[in-house]
């Protein structure tokens, strides 16, 4: 049993795990505006705002843990993970701003059918993340979170792909196929980063395997 003259900071633990809520808060968020959009009740600002508070939180809980592994001297696990899927949880939520933000920037008039899928995809791998990021202090149990992400990226490759078709189908104008296509692809970025948590978190465990 090796003995430690300083402790390792486990703080960070707690961060993370606010860092996942966050996203999971976030893309319920974002799906209640895709749900809602553009023929939803109440003023679609207030939607994207809601979205907008979430990935401010992000950066601060961002800026936290930066901070945090500025100042430790013995971290839970190698600097550059913890780096690395701070940054990724970030991403996530700046992705589904993005899609957010383009919803309203881009005017989008005519709903596509297939957005209510992505969103529900990008939902269940929030909360699986979440699942996954409350047990990365034991790094044990992980892969049904694992093999759901994995499952749920791949759901969303195809709902994306079936989306595009459906926009270059002829249904569409041609400028509302762009402004969809940009906001499918900002949803779709959410689940793939997602997934880059999950390969982040993998990776830690096989490490202290």
């Amino acid at each position: 049993m090796r003995f430690r003259l300083i402790p390792r900071d486990e703080s960070f633990y707690p961060l993370f795990n606010e860092a996942a809520e966050n996203v999971a808060e976030c893309a319920r968020r974002l799906r209640e505006l895709l749900e809602e959009f553009p023929d939803g009740i109440g003023p679609i600002d207030d939607k994207v705002a809601r979205v907008t508070d979430c990935e401010r939180h992000g950066d601060e809980i961002t800026r936290r843990i930066l901070r945090r592994l500025n100042s430790s001297f013995v971290v839970p696990f190698d600097r550059e993970d913890i780096h690395a899927l701070t940054e990724e949880l970030d991403d996530v939520v700046d992705e589904m701003q993005a899609a957010a933000d383009l919803l309203v920037l881009h005017n989008v008039e005519k709903p596509l059918p297939e957005i209510k899928e992505l969103g529900d995809i990008l939902v269940e791998a929030a909360e699986s993340n979440l699942i996954l990021i409350r047990k990365l202090s034991r790094l044990r149990g992980l892969e049904p979170e694992l093999e759901a992400i994995d499952r749920l990226e791949s759901a969303a490759d195809k709902a994306y792909r079936r989306s595009v078709a459906h926009l270059f189908s002829g249904e569409y104008k041609a400028f509302n196929v762009l402004k969809w296509k940009d906001v499918v692809e900002a949803i779709e970025a959410s689940v793939n980063c997602i997934e880059n948590v999950s390969d982040i978190v993998e990776s830690i465990a096989l490490k202290h395997a």
